[in-house]
């Protein structure tokens, strides 16, 4: 089979189209012909070794994985002995960040818990765009931000692959969302929901006077004073992506500035969850949210795909098409 593989760290340049050994399924993995994956933040830290720490997970002088790529859409070829959720000919849809990557290739083996269901109304180039993303945004509103009904929400970033995700399950919730991005994304993140739309180019939403429950920093490089400042008494700030310098605060003084005062300030790191991807499956199929995709490569095409997403102003979802 065809695949992306690449040996060492480094620019988008190191990746190579190589024919592989094509995986058989263990007894408790499926085997999947991929139709489509996508982009996110994990597969350039994957290809950069960067930042240094992701390396103590990742490998440390050299990638431990040879194909890259996280998100999955495809139709189950095979399935080992074991496997009791899935068939052959069953369409479905994943995360394979917990289970060994590998999803920039023409087929992939994984335990069938990497897997859902792929939603019925959707493409598999569309379900390919959901996994690491959606699951991401569901989490880090549900479970960090601890969002509900009527709560005032606040998304900086509303535009990316996170954003666009958040905006819709915050609206699924029944809350209030704000949504900051650029002039050209304005309009797409009023069509997927949002209430209000902040164009940070002719605007800085930390020093205007409304407060918000929660504020999800899905991008951006504000000083987590200026978040901090922005909540209201009770509200909660979760970081899920942005400069570096921002994640450095939220870590570093998020935990001190939780426990000085009734805000919290955190950062937010995804898990794959099978569980998940069944809710976000609900979510599409009732209507409540729709991927937002920006473009498609082809799996020849991985490397400028990777030079495009890492400017870091795609619309919603990268996708590799098989």
């Amino acid at each position: 089979m065809k695949a992306i593989v690449y040996g060492r760290y480094g620019p988008p340049d190191v990746l190579e189209v190589k024919e592989v050994e094509k995986p058989e399924p263990k007894e408790n993995e499926v085997l999947v012909k991929v139709h489509a994956a996508s982009m996110n933040y994990g597969n350039l830290v994957l290809l950069t070794g960067k930042p240094f720490l992701a390396r103590f997970a990742f490998g440390l002088l050299k990638p431990k994985y040879a194909i890259p790529g996280g998100d999955i859409a495809g139709r189950v070829e095979a399935v080992g002995k074991g496997v009791k959720q899935f068939k052959p000919g069953d369409e479905v849809f994943g995360d394979l960040s917990g289970s060994g990557w590998g999803s920039f290739a023409e087929y992939v083996a994984a335990p069938e818990q990497a897997f859902a269901p792929k939603p019925s109304n959707l493409s598999f180039e569309e379900a390919a765009s959901v996994p690491m993303a959606g699951v991401t945004a569901l989490q880090s509103l549900r479970d960090k931000g601890e969002i509900k009904s009527g709560k005032k929400v606040l998304i900086n970033g509303a535009s990316g692959g996170v954003g666009t995700f958040a905006v819709q399950i915050a609206k699924s919730y029944g809350a209030e969302v704000t949504g900051v991005c650029s002039t050209r994304n304005v309009e797409i993140v009023q069509s997927i929901g949002a209430d209000n739309a902040i164009d940070y180019t002719k605007e800085d939403f930390t020093t205007k006077p409304e407060r918000y429950d929660l504020i999800l920093g899905a991008n951006g490089h504000h000083p987590i004073s200026a978040y901090k400042r922005c909540l209201n008494p009770d509200g909660i700030f979760v970081h899920v992506g942005g400069s570096g310098a921002q994640l450095a605060q939220a870590m570093l003084l998020g935990p001190w500035i939780s426990m000085a005062g009734s805000r919290k300030i955190g950062s937010f790191l995804q898990r794959a969850n099978q569980k998940d991807l069944y809710y976000m499956k609900e979510l599409i199929e009732e209507g409540k949210v729709k991927p937002v995709i920006d473009r498609r490569y082809t799996l020849e095409e991985v490397p400028e795909a990777f030079r495009y997403f890492s400017q870091g102003h795609s619309q919603g979802k990268v996708v590799i098409t098989m």
